[in-house]
């Protein structure tokens, strides 16, 4: 007994010092507007107790397009779609909650229907006019959903490696995050950590190339992540939620689409944009060789020459 007594002895110390060394208390949002906000932020607050963060760039005479970000991502993914596009487009790039620089009230919990609600509300306070809605992985998942939801806002659909179909393998290689959301245990550990380490094991895994994934990308991502609150929504997440696409609520969609979609996407397949592509009418697809899950950051050019084509004809 004695023995066993000093080996959880020993166990506990070494537990406590590992989490003295992982914890991460919140960054307060002061703190982090004045690091992240410039010329092109603005906030708007929603009933419900939303205090919105988005961009907005461009002419806002030009045509309207709003571009939505994945899980635990932010405005910030697409810096390089508004920096090539913000001459030929209005552009508002906006923060859910959870992430970015968005204040939320407790007890939110994301869903592609919540979230597709909350982008109605947020058009509706800005008064904007029908406009271009594109999506990356999970932001993908909520503009189509938008699409099908509130259908007098949408005038064009850009799904970007979007999420709604379920793998019909199980992803080649899952980020240890994602593995760790699936246990209580796991989001009860995660909502009090510095997740950069996780942050930059995931990141690796979505691309195909790892050299863009810098410290400055993954410091920022983890920034974002601490602003209080965050991390109980994004622990909130149920993947399931948005795997629920079906081929009747897509076929209603009747704005031209373009589905963007690396053939080398680790976390959801090829197939799944050739399956939106089948189902939404007149859909047109392109597909990015040696490009992961995130062809706004790993090829910003190249898919927003695509976007920008694709918009200019389909006005």
């Amino acid at each position: 007994m004695k023995v066993f007594g000093i080996v959880l002895g020993i166990v506990v110390v070494v537990l406590a010092a590992a989490w003295l060394k992982l914890r991460g208390p919140d960054i307060p949002y002061e703190t982090l507007e004045a690091q992240y906000t410039d010329g092109s932020s603005r906030f708007v607050d929603l009933p419900g107790g939303y205090h919105v963060h988005y961009q907005d760039d461009g002419d806002a005479s030009l045509p309207l397009l709003v571009l939505l970000h994945g899980f635990g991502d932010s405005y910030t993914s697409w810096e390089g779609w508004v920096r090539d596009l913000k001459g030929k487009f209005h552009v508002i790039s906006l923060d859910f909650p959870g992430h970015g620089l968005t204040r939320s009230p407790e007890g939110v919990s994301l869903t592609g229907e919540g979230l597709a609600d909350y982008l109605d509300a947020f058009a509706g306070k800005l008064g904007l006019p029908p406009f271009a809605v594109a999506g990356n992985s999970m932001g993908g998942g909520v503009a189509w959903q938008f699409a099908v939801r509130h259908p007098q806002r949408v005038n064009a659909l850009v799904l970007v490696d979007a999420a709604g179909f379920p793998n019909e393998k199980p992803p080649g290689k899952v980020p240890l995050a994602f593995r760790i959301l699936q246990y209580p245990i796991g989001r009860a550990l995660l909502r009090n950590i510095d997740n950069s380490p996780l942050i930059e094991e995931g990141l690796k895994t979505d691309v195909y190339d790892k050299s863009l994934i810098t410290p400055a990308v993954v410091a920022r991502w983890a920034a974002f992540q601490r602003a209080p609150g965050h991390r109980a929504i994004l622990m909130s997440l149920n993947p399931r939620q948005f795997g629920q696409a079906s081929v009747a609520a897509l076929g209603g969609i009747a704005v031209p689409t373009l589905i963007l979609h690396g053939e080398n996407d680790p976390l959801i397949e090829p197939a799944s944009a050739r399956k939106f592509a089948a189902a939404i009418p007149g859909a047109k697809l392109i597909l990015y060789p040696h490009v992961g899950h995130l062809p706004q950051i790993e090829i910003p050019d190249r898919s927003a020459a695509d976007v920008a084509a694709f918009l200019s004809g389909s006005h």
